[in-house]
């Protein structure tokens, strides 16, 4: 049996209207102190399948040590809503805002993990990790 692509009933953005634009660095003034591990919960990430158009549900973790900079939470915030009708597969969605917080915030560490609603029986937990060389 040959798999179908189904298009969707309506108009699915592609990744490419994402962009890291929105986030906005802010001084972490404590650097010369001390570091600090700062963990971000977003429990209301929604975007698209990119095969059938379908709701995709989630919780987006982001855990990470700054070096100069935090991210100013409205801007994430922001920057999140950009997915909701985006097609994007789970484990690209986990990797963009990764590659996306590094370029604008350049922290020590960061992590981002993507914990997603189950559907049709099958949840999905993806993770993808930076370490400053």
């Amino acid at each position: 049996m040959k798999n179908k692509h189904y298009e969707p009933p309506f108009t699915v953005d592609t990744p490419n209207v994402i962009t890291p634009d929105l986030l906005e660095p802010i001084e972490y003034a404590y650097k010369s102190k001390r570091s600090i591990d700062i963990k971000i919960t977003q429990p209301e990430y929604t975007s698209v399948c990119p095969m059938t158009g379908l709701p995709d549900n989630g919780t987006i973790i982001i855990e990470y040590r700054p070096d100069a900079h935090l991210v100013e939470l409205k801007s994430l915030k922001y920057y999140l809503m950009q997915y909701r009708n985006v097609g994007m597969f789970y484990e690209h969605v986990v990797n963009k805002i990764l590659d996306d917080l590094v370029l604008v915030i350049k922290p020590l560490y960061m992590k981002v993990t993507g914990e997603f609603t189950p559907r049709g029986g099958i949840s999905s937990v993806g993770s993808a990790e930076y370490i400053k060389p």
